[in-house]
């Protein structure tokens, strides 16, 4: 047996799995984000682990399992967070999320060429490296201090050790593209030294074994081995099992990651996608998010909704490009068609002829017309794929799901087990206790796909008039984001 477990932006999921990596027991916790102010994102670290005994706890009854049958941990997480720590492991204050955009003024001097040469991602004040940078100026005060991504904290408060994997490590705008190395020139440029960042292995490898604080916070045995783990835009395409070039995954979590596989590290001129090196081999290119789900869950509490079924039923009984009304998913800054932190997301077009409906299908349609934004690229880019992989919470929408297919005019399918990130975070347990000695022999036991979706020609014609519109907004409101 094998737990995974996938520390959100909104919950702490968790599956137990059996020796093949069938997932046999679930459970979550839900806290919320804090926003203290405008283009602001933190979270405790304390939530997340007052979240993660009783929610392992209760997923191991579901599966009608001891912790003592447990041969494995992995932990993933939301990534481009960053928390500082003190010598011992402890938080100095919150994490700043990976939507949060304050740390704009510590890339200022920062030559985006530079880092997007030598490292294959966008220089952007939601990457570690800046909110380093920006803890150091404004928080820590000359205190010593080491950072940390979501997971890599949470590791070094289960085993002790301070790791981080190569594509988590990728993300920080200091990690090289082509090796497992933090490059001098830019740690110099972001302030930061190299002892200050977890040490760099492979996400399956063993960080090391549960000490009894881990096992006190986990509610299992001591000495189990933990996985060093990775981020979520990573794990969640490794829970579906996807480890080759073909189709673009859509991780619908709280935020929205579209990217696909491919065997090169092409990097995007145009900067609307990054590049990772990929844990199960090769390349992840992708654009790492808006706030999708999370768009979703902000017009839930707007409008008193109280489930994203409620939200369905509304969106389904407008028509397809909601008559007119637009919705620019840009609640923590523009990531498509174009990086711009300081958007704002609004909608456009109403009139008192719309109502609550039309505003539900405009959210489910701009986050799919975003995700369009991405597939158009990757494309541009060679970076094909006929098919779109949907993930996360938000697959589990039928209605999200034909929009989709109908908006990229491609192929959608939805597996089994929507909750990928979790599985994926089992089958690097399964790797560091050394139950399975690749990802290629764990996947061989996942993905396979329940719902099939095909675009209508009919309403592929009414999105791509939308998308026009949709485009032709954003380029109308960007001068006003500078």
């Amino acid at each position: 047996m094998f737990v995974g477990v996938d520390i959100g932006t909104q919950s702490l999921k968790v599956v137990v799995t059996d020796e093949h990596l069938m997932p046999k027991g679930t459970a979550r916790r839900s806290y919320r984000p804090d926003f203290p102010q405008p283009g602001w994102a933190e979270q405790d670290p304390g939530v997340w682990e007052r979240a993660l005994g009783p929610a392992i706890g209760e997923a191991l009854t579901a599966a009608d399992v001891r912790s003592g049958d447990v041969r494995g941990l992995g932990i993933c997480s939301q990534l481009d967070g960053c928390v500082a720590v003190d010598e011992a492991g402890r938080a100095i204050g919150p994490c700043l999320l990976w939507m949060d955009r304050r740390a704009t003024d510590e890339i200022a001097d920062i030559p985006a060429d530079l880092v997007r040469r030598r490292t294959g991602i966008v220089t952007d004040a939601g990457h570690m490296a800046a909110k380093g940078r920006w803890l150091k100026r404004h928080r820590l005060n000359g205190r010593p201090a080491r950072f940390h991504q979501p997971v890599s904290y949470m590791v070094e408060r289960l085993t002790g050790s301070f790791v981080i994997d190569h594509a988590l490590a990728s993300t920080t705008m200091v990690c090289a593209l082509d090796r497992p190395h933090y490059d001098p020139e830019l740690m110099d440029l972001f302030e930061i030294d190299a002892a200050e960042l977890p040490r760099i292995d492979h996400a399956g490898a063993l960080a090391g074994r549960l000490h009894e604080t881990g096992a006190g916070l986990t509610g299992l045995p001591s000495a189990l081995p933990v996985a060093v783990g990775t981020g979520d835009d990573f794990s969640t395409v490794i829970g579906a099992g996807l480890l080759a070039p073909g189709r673009v995954a859509v991780g619908l979590g709280t935020g929205e990651v579209v990217g696909a596989l491919h065997p090169d590290p092409l990097i995007d001129k145009d900067g609307l996608v990054e590049t990772h090196p990929y844990p199960g081999g090769g390349f992840f290119i992708e654009n790492p998010g808006w706030l999708g789900g999370g768009s979703v869950v902000w017009l839930m509490s707007i409008l008193g909704l109280g489930s994203p079924s409620d939200l369905d039923s509304l969106a389904v009984s407008a028509p397809p490009g909601a008559d007119g009304v637009i919705f620019l998913p840009c609640l923590s800054g523009a990531m498509a068609p174009r990086w711009r932190p300081k958007a704002r997301g609004c909608f456009y077009g109403l009139t008192s002829a719309h109502g609550r409906a039309h505003m539900a299908r405009a959210v489910l349609e701009g986050t799919a017309f975003a995700m369009r934004d991405v597939v158009v690229r990757l494309d541009a880019m060679g970076v094909t794929a006929e098919t779109i992989l949907l993930l996360g919470g938000g697959a589990r929408s039928r209605l999200w799901a034909e929009i989709r297919a109908d908006i990229a005019g491609r192929i959608v399918r939805v597996p089994r087990h929507v909750d990928t990130c979790p599985i994926g975070a089992a089958m690097l347990a399964a790797m560091a206790s050394g139950t399975v000695a690749s990802l290629a022999e764990a996947a061989a036991s996942v993905g396979s796909e329940s719902l099939i979706f095909t675009a209508d020609p009919k309403r592929k014609a009414a999105y791509d008039d939308a998308y026009a519109a949709y485009r032709g907004l954003f380029d109308t409101l960007e001068p006003i984001f500078s």
